[in-house]
């Protein structure tokens, strides 16, 4: 969520950046609506002031029968004024969280054809295996039996795919805990608060992606940003505290509405998914260098499976509401010959921060928002797509990467 007052300040940049991001949003009438809300909170205050004085004259004996009934007036007025300022209040909030992040200067402009490419790793491989035929014609997994408990794109992992995905987590936690991120299991549920607080706000309706629990307030999470977002809420960390870097790990629950034309087959685009997710709270002044620091943290876990890659910063029409920046990291699909994506990193600026009430207080004692930063160090299910185009070999086995062997007993191949 922006704050009404920069959004104030920096009219045409705010304009833009929705703009640019695809949003039919009107910016101006936040600010129409604020200045009814500014109206209308004087006008309280005035009849508060004036209440007061009522009740300060009706002390110390019997009113008159007149100040008795300015006093039902003035208390009848303000009742409907408050009422009126309330509902001002929750239209304008409805607003803010309408609006998207401002975007950096170094985003493209453009839609997803215009992001660009900032680095790249690896040879690409010119033939692979299709993982999905590869991992059925070994036993590994089951979409018939989980489309017949859960529904289509649901699935069971057997027995080596199930224990090389246990490796990949473990390998991704050692990487993320050697660079200082404590690991956590998070909540697979979180309250609307949070949920709007992480600020996944879709473009449209058809777009919305979460599973939400019927009579509750609660959805199934998208992945282990939300309720790391939400982990500090209402709270204000001490300077000298930050950054703070957790890792999170969780289940992850997705519609995947709106996926039309993308590439969806076997376990690359699913409904469940586990996730190890790294997320930094930090001062404003470091998150520029914290989202350089995620970024390679996801290429040294790549590099060291082995994978070809590129590195792209993605264009302002294909962001989401809250990033100012996103990097992607794409792998080079030896089966469909293109890059697809595999990891992302945001630097959510103080977007998300204000919407779930974080702050710093710093050594002087003022307290502003921090800044938030996410990004995903291991895609269970995408990792395995990956490994088994990238390793399965013209024998029939799969060939463990050197760095996830010691999760596996020390076997080389599958």
């Amino acid at each position: 969520m922006l704050d009404v007052k920069f959004i104030r300040e920096n009219l045409d940049l705010v304009k833009k950046s929705t703009r640019e991001k695809g949003y039919k949003i009107d910016v101006e009438e936040v600010l129409k609506v604020d200045d009814e809300r500014k109206k209308v909170l004087a006008e309280a205050e005035k009849l508060r002031q004036k209440r007061n004085e009522i009740a300060g004259k009706m002390k110390g004996g019997k009113p008159a029968p007149e100040l008795i009934e300015e006093g039902k007036a003035v208390k009848a007025e303000l009742s409907g004024m408050e009422s009126k300022l309330s509902e001002l209040e929750g239209q304008l909030d409805s607003l803010l969280k309408a609006v998207p992040n401002v975007i950096f200067d170094d985003v493209p402009l453009g839609g997803e054809e215009c992001s660009v490419e900032v680095k790249k790793w690896g040879e690409n491989h010119k033939t692979g295996v299709d993982h999905l035929d590869y991992a059925v014609s070994r036993d590994w997994v089951d979409f018939e039996r989980g489309a017949k408990v859960a529904g289509a794109k649901f699935y069971y992992l057997k027995g080596e795919m199930a224990l090389l995905e246990n490796a990949l987590l473990q390998y991704g936690l050692s990487k993320v805990l050697e660079h200082g991120f404590t690991y956590m299991t998070v909540p697979d549920m979180v309250s609307s608060r949070v949920l709007e607080g992480c600020g996944f706000n879709p473009r449209s309706s058809e777009q919305s992606d979460e599973y939400f629990i019927e009579g509750e307030d609660l959805a199934m999470i998208a992945t282990a940003e939300m309720p790391l977002t939400g982990y500090h809420m209402d709270e204000i960390i001490d300077e000298d505290k930050l950054p703070l870097f957790y890792a999170g790990y969780s289940a992850c629950f997705r519609k995947e509405a709106g996926t039309y034309g993308k590439y969806t087959r076997g376990l690359f685009r699913v409904h469940q998914f586990n996730k190890l997710e790294m997320y930094v709270f930090c001062l404003p002044e470091q998150s520029k260098e914290m989202h350089e620091k995620i970024l390679a943290i996801e290429e040294e876990i790549w590099q060291g499976l082995g994978i070809p890659y590129h590195v792209i910063n993605i264009a302002a029409g294909d962001l989401g509401a809250p990033a100012a920046k996103k990097y992607d990291m794409e792998y080079w699909s030896p089966v469909n010959q293109k890059y697809q994506e595999i990891t992302s990193c945001s630097n959510c600026t103080d977007f998300q921060a204000r919407a779930v009430n974080v702050r710093v207080r710093r050594k002087d004692g003022t307290v502003e928002f921090v800044h938030t930063l996410n990004g995903t160090a291991i895609p269970l299910a995408r990792a395995l797509v990956v490994l088994l185009e990238n390793y399965a070999t013209e024998g029939g086995k799969l060939k463990v990467p050197e760095v996830l062997r010691p999760y596996l007993g020390g076997k080389e191949e599958l």
